[in-house]
């Protein structure tokens, strides 16, 4: 029988070697996930399988499974950065920033993960924020965000100015409390 190729096969592949790395054969490893031996055996051999088995076979070899960001296309080469900052853009990081949102899926829609975690240090270190709440937001986007270094390294490359940035959310502030 020939064997799968592409994603699936890739990440029973990954999964099996820490399956090995624990020292677990395919039967202890599909016993440990709740799933009959013959499943793990056909996964090698299809071209897609349902979520919650392939879940539950990485959760028993302690991994996880995920999606990873893909670099927005309006983003620069290394995907932290977005490549334009125009009005409207600008706008709406302003109108984000006033809401009270720290739903980290609305801040990653936004904005590269990194420039938005950087945005939410940025705001936090003001006055009108929710200091707590927006680094751990920061956090979530890009861990290590509101370390020192990372930040200095964030306000080196970022299109958005703090001097520029930071009067506008105060103005937006002050008509959104009138």
């Amino acid at each position: 029988m020939k064997k799968s190729t592409g994603l699936l096969a890739s990440t029973i592949a990954a999964l099996t070697r820490q399956a090995r790395a624990l020292g677990l054969s395919d039967t202890e490893w599909a016993t440990r996930a709740c799933v009959r031996k013959e499943t793990l055996s056909r996964l090698r051999h299809r071209r897609s399988c349902d979520f919650e088995t392939l879940r539950l076979l990485a959760e028993a070899v302690g991994a996880r499974l995920g999606v990873l960001e893909v670099q927005a296309p309006d983003s620069t080469a290394d995907g932290h950065f977005p490549a334009d900052l125009g009005r409207d853009y600008e706008d709406r990081l302003v109108e984000l920033s006033v809401s009270g949102d720290v739903d980290p899926g609305r801040w990653a829609g936004l904005g590269p993960r990194f420039f938005m975690a950087g945005l939410a240090v940025m705001l936090a270190s003001g006055v009108n924020g929710d200091r707590r709440r927006l680094l751990d937001l920061a956090e979530r986007l890009h861990p290590g965000a509101s370390e020192v270094a990372v930040f200095n390294r964030w306000l080196e490359r970022s299109p958005l100015r703090p001097t520029r940035f930071l009067p506008l959310v105060d103005a937006a502030r002050q008509i959104h409390a009138a």
